[in-house]
């Protein structure tokens, strides 16, 4: 079998960190890409540049601030890889969201989160690799 795509949930943790080091070394290694997925709802969202006074952008603008904000923080890890990245900002459920998303042939890498690892495990239809943290 061959993997056509690592889905990666990030949320900012030591543990997704850990799960993008991961992703991306076995992504080199079989010829795959990497979509690295971040879930994210009102409450959770950064304010994006163009919320001022008592205007609430919209949904767009929350979008790109959450895949703004997920550039930042896996900018480090990135840098050098030879594998090509794409970014996804879901408004939802990460868990839900990388079950629907990857297929048969892909691969979902995950850090420990409980609830994430566990949903991804019990209902993926592709393989599922679980990361610990530090």
């Amino acid at each position: 079998m061959t993997t056509r795509t690592v889905f990666v949930g990030h949320d900012g943790s030591p543990a997704a960190r850990a799960a993008l080091v991961w992703a991306l070394d076995y992504a080199a290694a079989v010829g795959a890409g990497v979509r690295v997925v971040r879930a994210w709802s009102m409450s959770s969202a950064p304010r994006p540049a163009s919320m001022t006074g008592g205007y609430v952008p919209p949904i767009e603008d929350f979008e790109a601030a959450v895949l703004e904000d997920l550039r930042r923080d896996v900018a480090s890890v990135v840098a050098g890889s030879p594998v090509e990245v794409e970014y996804v900002a879901h408004h939802g459920s990460i868990a839900e969201e990388l079950v629907r998303e990857a297929g048969a042939d892909d691969l979902i890498v995950v850090g420990t989160r409980g609830s994430v690892d566990e949903h991804c495990v019990r209902h993926a239809a592709c393989p599922v690799t679980v990361i610990r943290g530090d």
